[in-house]
């Protein structure tokens, strides 16, 4: 397995709208696999293809606590079928930009069909936690990021300060 490349706002390609997976096969398990240990590796809990370049619809997740064993999830081509009315608010943050955090209201529980590590068709009803994470991953395979449901002034000022802090970078 390989650590990949977490792609930051501003950047062009997590605005793309991923594509649909023909098949799961040994080439999509070895993404999952690196995008895995990709998330693990930057302390998250759900990271999709697209956040290390690939335009895939494949999310991996693991919302398991630190000291919980580890229970990683994995999603191809996933669809929510049903999604609450009720809303849930949890403070989400993302891998994609770094550092920043904002309360986000979506739907508290929703059904997502979707195809697993091996290629089985599934069916999931999440809520809480688990049902905000999916619906944030899967934002991700339409090209939204969580800024995106701010202000236009808030959005603004998150992309500023993240493209301030890529051009100071150094890369040796």
């Amino acid at each position: 397995m390989t650590v990949k490349t977490i792609l930051t706002e501003p950047n062009k390609l997590l605005r793309q709208i991923s594509a649909p997976v023909q098949k799961v096969g040994k080439e999509e398990r070895r993404l999952m696999d690196d995008m895995l240990e990709t998330m693990y590796s930057a302390n998250g809990i759900g990271l999709a293809a697209i956040q290390i370049g690939v335009p895939k619809r494949i999310i991996v997740m693991d919302i398991s606590k630190d000291n919980e064993k580890k229970t990683p999830m994995y999603f191809v081509n996933p669809v929510i079928k049903h999604h609450d009315k009720l809303k849930a608010t949890y403070e989400e943050g993302c891998l994609s930009v770094p550092n920043q955090f904002a309360e986000i209201d979506r739907p508290s529980k929703c059904e997502v069909e979707y195809l697993d590590y091996d290629g089985n068709k599934k069916t999931l009803k999440a809520e809480g936690l688990l049902a905000t994470c999916i619906q944030h991953e899967m934002d991700h395979l339409e090209g939204i990021l969580f800024i995106d449901y701010l202000s236009k002034l808030k959005k603004s000022m998150i992309i500023k300060k993240l493209s301030k802090n890529k051009s100071n970078r150094i890369v040796v």
